[in-house]
This record gives C-alpha cells, sequence and structure tokens, in this order.
C-alpha cells in the first residue's frame, strides 16, 4: 500500500474539503491528511485514510523518541517527519510535503506522485464551517513519555511553548440555527435557560418565554428585546415561535408546553440549544460535581481580558444580572457542562474539565457507577484529538481517568497536588480573601494569583489554566490573565459590611462544596467567628447526604438550619431539615433551627458581633437574606 501524507498550514477551502472528503480510485492508494487549521495554535489533524489502521499508527507513535535540543525546524516540517516516520514503521511507504499557500493543487499533484491513483476514504468527517474537524490525536502528556509527536504537540499547545501567535487568527460565532429564529423558554430566568436566550437574542432571534416571578434577569433579557411573561400560560407562547426551549425541571403539564403539542412546535431541551450554539466554534466544556460555575466563569473572564472575544454560557451572574452570557465574535466557545440530568452527553467539546465526580443528584443517579458511565459518555463526545482536564487528587476523577485512559485519539492532561499530577500545584499560599497558586508546568515554576479565597478555588484556576493552555494560549499570559477574576454570584460572594460583620453569600449545597467553603471562611476569618446560615436544597439531596451536611456545620461557630428548599421536587415522608440538625449536634455543632425564613435576620443580628463572618449558604432563595441581614446590622 502507498500512502500519501499532506501536511497544510493554511485552512482548507469548502472546495478543498470537498476534494478531500470525496477521493475515490484504486483501493493500492490511500491518504493521510495533516492540517492545521488555525496556523500553530491548533491541533494537528491525523486522518488516517483507508488501510493504515489507527492503533498501529498509535504504536509505532509511541517508539519515537523525542528531539534532543531545540529544533529549528518549523512545526510543520517536524510534524510532517514523525508522522511520517510513524506511517513508515507500521508498514506503509510515505510521501509528503509542507503546503505553505492554498493546497488543492499541491495536493492533487502529491495525488498523482503517490501513484496516480484516487485515493477512496473511510469514516468521513462531519464538516463543520467548511473546515475538518481535528480527528485523530496521540496520546497526551499523560499518557507515558512523549514521542516526537507530543513533542511536536507539546510546543503547539504550550507545554513551554515560545511562539506567541495565537491571536493571529479568529474567525466569526455562526448565526442562529434555523430552528431557533423564534425560540420561546419555558422558565426563561432560569441561570441555564437565560444564558442561551442572551446568546440568541444578541445573534438576532425573536426570543420569547416565561417564568415564574420577575427578576433581574427578565429585565436584562427585556433589555436585548426579548418577550418575557410572568408566570405561565398557554396564551404567552406565540402561535408562529419556531420551538419551545425547556429544562429538566420543566414539568409535562405546564401549560406553554402543553399549547406547544397542540400546535405541533418542535421542544428543544436546553442542552441541545446550547449544543447548536457551539456548533463550528472550539469548545471548552466544564463538568464536574463542584466547581463547574467558578471554573467557567474563570475562563470567560481570562480569554475576554485576553482579548479573545469569546462566546460563553455559566450557571451564575459574573456580577449584575444578564451576566452569566455572552455572544462574542472569538471562536472559542466556553459553557457550564451539567451532569446532573446527563445532558452534558449532548456537548463535542475540543476540551472538557472534570473537576470531580462524587455521588450526587440523587433523582437521576443510584449509584457511583451510573455517575461513572455518565461521564464516561461524556469523556467519549470529546472531539478526537481533543483534550481531557481532569483532576489527579480527588477519588472519583481518579477512577475516572482509569477507565478512560485508553480511549484512541484521547489527550489527557491532569493537574492537582498529586506528585503523579502533569501540572502540579506546588503550593497554594492563602491571603486574606485572595490566594498565590504555584504550579510546576513543563518543568518551570509559574506563580499567579487567585482573588477568591480558599484551596478549592485555586484548583478551579489551575484547571481552568490548563484548558486555555490545551487550546494554545500561552501558559503566562493566561495566568496574568486569570489574576483579574474577581469572583462570580452566589460564590463566597461579599454582600457587604455593617457593624463590622461581613455578610457573604455561598453556593454551597453538597456536603464537599460546604466543607470546602466553610475551610476556607474558616482560614480568612482567622480569630472571628464564623456564622452560617445553611438552607438545605431538596429532599432527596438531604435523604442521601443530611448527616454528611450536619457534620460540615461543625466547622462553623454557631449555624441556623431553615427548612429545605424544593426546588423541582416534591416532598418526600419524613425527610426534613432535623436529619442534618441531629448529625451537627451529635458532631458537635451549636445549631439552631428556624422554620420562618423571615425570622433569620433578627436572629443573626441578635448573635453576630463586630468582626465576625456570615454566611448565606445553599442554592435556593437563601441568597435573598444577605441584604435582609446587612439592614438589621445596620440599625
Amino acid at each position: 500500500m502507498f500512502t500519501s501524507v499532506l501536511m497544510i498550514e493554511k485552512p482548507l477551502t469548502s472546495e478543498d474539503v470537498e476534494f478531500v472528503t470525496t477521493l475515490h480510485g484504486e483501493e493500492e492508494t490511500s491518504f493521510v491528511v495533516l492540517m492545521q487549521p488555525r496556523g500553530d495554535q491548533a491541533d494537528v489533524l491525523l486522518r488516517a485514510i483507508d488501510d493504515v489502521a489507527i492503533g498501529e499508527l498509535k504504536e509505532a507513535a509511541r517508539e519515537l523518541e523525542e528531539p534532543e535540543g531545540k529544533d529549528a525546524r518549523q512545526p510543520a516540517e517536524l510534524a510532517l517527519e514523525v508522522s511520517l516516520a510513524a506511517l513508515r514503521q507500521a508498514g506503509s511507504e510515505a510521501v509528503g510535503q509542507v503546503v505553505e499557500d492554498r493546497p488543492l493543487d499541491k495536493l492533487k499533484s502529491v495525488v498523482d506522485e503517490a501513484g496516480g491513483g484516487r485515493g477512496h476514504r473511510a469514516d468521513r468527517p462531519a464538516l463543520r464551517g467548511g473546515v475538518l474537524p481535528p480527528r485523530l490525536g496521540l496520546p497526551g502528556p499523560a499518557q507515558g513519555r512523549r514521542t516526537g509527536a507530543q513533542a511536536l504537540r507539546a510546543q503547539r499547545i504550550g507545554w513551554g511553548a515560545t511562539h506567541n501567535d495565537f491571536w493571529g487568527d479568529t474567525r466569526m460565532a455562526p448565526g442562529i440555527p434555523a430552528a431557533m429564529e423564534r425560540p420561546h423558554f419555558i422558565g426563561i430566568g432560569g441561570a441555564g435557560m437565560s444564558g442561551i436566550a442572551q446568546i440568541l437574542a444578541r445573534r438576532g432571534a425573536k426570543v420569547a418565554g416565561s417564568d415564574a416571578k420577575e427578576s433581574g434577569t427578565a429585565e436584562a433579557l427585556r433589555a436585548l428585546g426579548a418577550t418575557v411573561h410572568i408566570g405561565h400560560a398557554a396564551a404567552h407562547l406565540a402561535d408562529d415561535a419556531s420551538c419551545v426551549i425547556v429544562s429538566s425541571a420543566i414539568r409535562a403539564d405546564n401549560p406553554e408546553l402543553v399549547r406547544a403539542a397542540e400546535l405541533s412546535i418542535p421542544v428543544v431541551h436546553r442542552s441541545d440549544a446550547l449544543a447548536s450554539l457551539m456548533q463550528g466554534l472550539r469548545a471548552i466544556a466544564v463538568a464536574g460535581t463542584h466547581g463547574k460555575t467558578t471554573t467557567t466563569s474563570m475562563l470567560a473572564v481570562a480569554l475576554s481580558e485576553l482579548g479573545l472575544d469569546p462566546s460563553y454560557a455559566i450557571g451564575g451572574d459574573l456580577a449584575g444580572p444578564g451576566t452569566n452570557a455572552r455572544h462574542g465574535e472569538g471562536d472559542i466557545f466556553v459553557a457550564e457542562a451539567d451532569e446532573s440530568d446527563r445532558s452534558f452527553q449532548k456537548y463535542d467539546p475540543e476540551v472538557a474539565i472534570v473537576l470531580n465526580t462524587e455521588l450526587d443528584h440523587h433523582a437521576n443517579y443510584a449509584s457511583m457507577e451510573e455517575i461513572y458511565d455518565s461521564f464516561e459518555t461524556f469523556v467519549g463526545k470529546i472531539v478526537p484529538g481533543g483534550t481531557l482536564v481532569v483532576s489527579a487528587d480527588q477519588s472519583g476523577a481518579v477512577e475516572l481517568t482509569r477507565r478512560v485512559r485508553d480511549l484512541a485519539s484521547l489527550n489527557i492532561v491532569t493537574y492537582g497536588e498529586s506528585e503523579k499530577a502533569d501540572v502540579r500545584v506546588h503550593k497554594v499560599t492563602p491571603r486574606g480573601l485572595t490566594s498565590e497558586v504555584t504550579v510546576v508546568l513543563n518543568g518551570k515554576y509559574l506563580t499567579f494569583t487567585v482573588s477568591v479565597p480558599g484551596r478549592h478555588y485555586a484548583l478551579n484556576a489551575v484547571a481552568a489554566l490548563v484548558a486555555g493552555v490545551a487550546l494554545g494560549i500561552p501558559a503566562h499570559n493566561l495566568a496574568s490573565a486569570l489574576g483579574t477574576y474577581t469572583g462570580v454570584k452566589r460564590r463566597l460572594q461579599l454582600k457587604g459590611e455593617a457593624a463590622g460583620v461581613q455578610v457573604i453569600d455561598s453556593y454551597a449545597h453538597h456536603p464537599t462544596e460546604m466543607t470546602a467553603d466553610l475551610e476556607a471562611m474558616r482560614g480568612a476569618a482567622a480569630d472571628s467567628r464564623l456564622l452560617v446560615v445553611f438552607q438545605p436544597h431538596l429532599f432527596s439531596r438531604t435523604q442521601e447526604l443530611g448527616t454528611e451536611m450536619g457534620q460540615a456545620l461543625a466547622l462553623a461557630d454557631a449555624s441556623v438550619v431553615l427548612d429545605i428548599y424544593p426546588a423541582r421536587e416534591d416532598p418526600i415522608p419524613g425527610i426534613t431539615s432535623a436529619l442534618i440538625i441531629d448529625a451537627a449536634k451529635a458532631a458537635g455543632a451549636d445549631v439552631t433551627a428556624v422554620h420562618d425564613k423571615a425570622a433569620v435576620p433578627e436572629v443573626i443580628a441578635g448573635m453576630a458581633k463586630p468582626g465576625d463572618l456570615v454566611l448565606t449558604m445553599g442554592a435556593g432563595d437563601v441568597t435573598d437574606l444577605g441584604p435582609q441581614i446587612l439592614d438589621h446590622l445596620s440599625s
């Protein structure tokens, strides 16, 4: 068999793509096309067509040694040489050349030189925006010693990269998917739904929707031209709506959903809508049981600070209402990937982050095995040649890494405090409500500031750093930009100070999150007292994790526990906040039950002394108490 190899340094036009993907002819001729779609910042496209088995090619590549010393050759030349050598070791003859200009004519000439045949293809890739997507990648830094190809990729994605042309080429974000030109959102004010609505509105869609109550988010959407109804009624759905967008929280008997069925209007899940918005862009999907919103926000802020103008969809506001999403003109889309209902399995990211995997969302997952299966499916959707960034510290993430390590075409980069981490966190130094983080990246120390307290937030920042580097952003630039992140709403957000007492808001609702935030606040409080107002979230979560929640509250000097916030769930007989209170008292905590939420500000004002920290904690409406507590303290 005779194989033609071509390294193309500039984007293929749609005409070129059509030529490459429709080659047919002599069976003894096949082709491997290596493409750098956007210059040095893109992954090498390694496309094996016909009889060169992917496994054989990867096995051969593993035998190649990393070049010693500084290689003066251009990345395209080095990639071509390494790939040709790999193909030859796999038993295939191979020729190739670097094409610097329009590749079509050169490609045809290489085809002719390869024996006159017009080779045929297998497994034709989907086309996005007229450019072949990245496909097969060689093993990443987490998978053994680096080969020549890995060394090339390390140079290209920033593991010690010296070049910096990432900003040299971006492409416009796509327009509106045809099915979403006139979308109607049921629950448009939700964190995930409102972000998609914002992006569609900014792309020019005629957005409408409804929500249970008035909010700042509703007002922000109206300012973008969206129609937002308060309350749910069949009359709110326009007859000419192109689709109805829902989340998993919307019940089947919702009158607008019933009306959509009567009008035969397509119903689209929120995750499918978000997936369609990411099409054609370089997607980073941030997943994990905890830390998704913070890590996604860090990336959004840092990439914006670098002038890359990303699009993003976050599960929380960066500042005021309506700042949880943005339509940018750059070619990067950062999305929070929700595992709670398995909807993150809809995405095809170029880079995926998995911060941790723990048992949660008990209404949808019965065991850790189901959690692992779900995350494995998510990881399997990473585009071939893409990168998984995963914690080397958290036991669930380590187990997930073990399970997916042998996936073909997946680059795995681990991070954390473990000595085994590819990007190792050397030190986290608390500095009041900020931290200084030092990591070891490619054998060199890199120190940067994280403007939120707590070791877990420092690790989130490192995950964001590694993901950006995987896209080709120089590490030192990204580290500096991460220092501009000042927090996201409800993630240890300072609400204010009155009578010498600071009031801070936390979204933590799982025991692991609670412990992390309480430890961070304990460190920030120093010799002061830490008072907590905790509102449990979901009956199912309290049923499974109530004891652990109570144990976490033992880290506070005193706690007030509210009734369970039901959200989308119906009550479960016998499941109340008493489960948490009993466990907290058994762990030695000073805890008080308050069933009337309106009474909490007065209770806390009576407990707090100058210098104390008050933490409102939970995923429900406990956040509303922060300003009220400050008012009572002031008076």
